[in-house]
């Protein structure tokens, strides 16, 4: 019986996306307009969640304010982020393994208006064969985003694997069984995403790309 990995399903915000520093900085905007203090160590903290998840988590104490901060939140990013792009090898990575016939899903924290936005900025939207944002079902790190890719690609959960910078995204994929990668250029320290058990965890998207491979060609023999 052969066993590989068939779907790779991809987080977007500092993982595939180089864009951590720019979320910071609009959150921070975003509650200084509304007089609520954010350290950089805290807003770097809650990328991955969902939208509403940050703002409940980020400003528990004014949830009247939750709906305002966050359109200053997304007005400011939108406005300020198109220099944003891939990290350097991300492009050809996505490329090689759909050449070697493995599906590309991503499974992120933004919301569906924001996740169209940047799949159009990196004319990428052809690359993937599905893609789950929060604002259309549950935030990480409740798996229910993963079910469902799994589910519209008829990919068993052992021949996936979800590919993160955070615990979130690696505590997703842990809650259903699904073999996992962290990354640690994103945002969360290696040692937060090992004790989530990922496969490995790789230091760029070179490394990433060669773990990758190693696992769609792996055969196991029973």
């Amino acid at each position: 019986m052969n066993s590989s990995v068939k779907l790779v399903i991809f987080d977007w915000d500092g993982t595939l996306f180089d864009s951590v520093s720019q979320i910071v900085a609009s959150l921070q905007f975003a509650a200084q307009q509304f007089q609520q203090p954010l350290s950089d160590e805290d807003a770097k903290s809650i990328i991955g969640l969902g939208l509403p998840e940050v703002a409940q988590r980020l400003f528990p104490n004014v949830p009247e304010l939750h709906a305002n901060i966050l359109q200053s939140y997304s007005e400011h990013y939108v406005a300020n982020s198109s220099g944003d792009s891939w990290f350097e090898g991300v492009a050809h990575m996505l490329a090689d393994l759909q050449q070697h016939g493995v599906k590309l899903a991503v499974a992120t924290g933004k919301s569906r208006k924001g996740l169209d936005r940047v799949l159009k900025q990196t004319n990428s939207e052809q690359l993937f064969v599905t893609t789950r944002a929060a604002s259309e079902t549950r935030s990480k790190p409740d798996p229910l985003m993963l079910e469902e890719i799994l589910a519209e690609t008829g990919v068993q959960a052992k021949h996936a694997l979800m590919v993160g910078d955070t615990s979130y995204d690696l505590e997703m994929a842990q809650n259903m069984a699904m073999p996992s990668v962290g990354v640690s250029y994103g945002v969360h320290e290696p040692e937060l995403l090992a004790q989530f058990n990922p496969v490995c965890i790789v230091d760029d998207v070179t490394a990433l790309h060669a773990a990758l491979l190693a696992k769609v060609q792996w055969k196991q023999v029973i």
